[in-house]
């Protein structure tokens, strides 16, 4: 038995030191508001690397994952590498159509937006062009978001469980969804389904302080 705790503290270690020898910038913002583990943040104004891509969650991030990471490695127009960034997040880009009496709006192709963030060192000037004309650059403003933070797998039962908590937590303090949901990963895939940080961020009116 001790001689199986050693083993599996000494994988611990090695695994913990990886992550930090990985470590990579994240997306800057300040907490506004804490509440267990839900936040409201105020993020600075950032650019992305986006592709949009169709399937469910899974498989969705899987075929954004090597178009995106082929652009930071140097498929880009000056064959220049970009420094990886965290969260990966993707978003959903279901087309709508209208309907009458009433009017509301209907998903009719399940679309998802998959984006890696770039360094703030760059701007929209002296970003790289991609040769994939699937990836496009976007400027995002500063933006206040609903955050919640869960360790597990990346499944999209534990996506739909920690939006629909997020989601009643924000209604729970009178705050106002202006955006859809965006799924956050910070991890490798290689890290253990126990050490990942994954999150669900929701944008909201800025009314809360």
């Amino acid at each position: 038995m001790k001689r199986s705790m050693r083993i599996i503290f000494a994988a611990a270690v090695i695994i913990i030191g990886a992550m930090d020898a990985m470590a990579i910038e994240e997306a800057t913002y300040n907490v506004v508001k804490r509440d267990d583990q839900f936040e409201i943040r105020d993020y600075a104004p950032h650019i992305l690397a986006e592709t949009v891509v169709e399937g469910d969650l899974e498989e969705a991030g899987n075929k954004a994952f090597s178009r995106l990471f082929r652009y930071i490695s140097g498929d880009n127009r000056s064959r220049d590498k970009v420094a990886m960034t965290a969260p990966i997040s993707q978003e959903p880009m279901g087309e709508k159509i209208k309907m009458t009496a009433p009017v509301g709006q209907q998903r009719i192709q399940e679309k998802w937006a998959v984006s890696f963030m770039m360094p703030a060192s760059y701007t929209l000037a002296t970003l790289p062009a991609p040769e994939d004309p699937q990836v496009t650059l976007r400027q995002v403003p500063a933006r206040r978001m609903a955050a919640v933070s869960y360790s597990g797998f990346w499944s999209e039962k534990n996506y739909l469980r920690y939006k629909m908590e997020l989601e009643s937590w924000i209604h729970e303090k009178g705050l106002t969804i202006v955006g859809d949901p965006a799924w956050a990963r910070y991890n490798a895939p290689f890290t253990p389904w126990f050490l990942r940080r994954n999150e669900i961020l929701i944008p909201v009116d800025g009314g809360a302080n």
